[in-house]
């Protein structure tokens, strides 16, 4: 995996690691690592929200300026 993760890749990683979680698919000693992966790419995923939202916001206040 490259260092930079996009959006759609942590989020899809992130929705795996839940449904097996939920689905019992994850061994107690697998648990502990797969709660810290989980973390790690929800924290990729709101700085990537946020950034994002801080640019459409930029640019509809350039639209309201012109």
């Amino acid at each position: 995996m490259s260092d930079e993760i996009n959006y759609t890749e942590a989020y899809e990683e992130l929705q795996t690691i839940v449904s097996d979680i939920e689905d019992g698919e994850i061994s107690v000693d697998e648990l502990s690592e797969k709660v810290k992966r989980a973390s790690k790419l929800i924290r990729i995923c709101k700085e990537k929200l946020t950034k994002t939202e801080g640019d459409v916001n930029d640019i509809l206040k350039e639209l309201d300026e012109n």
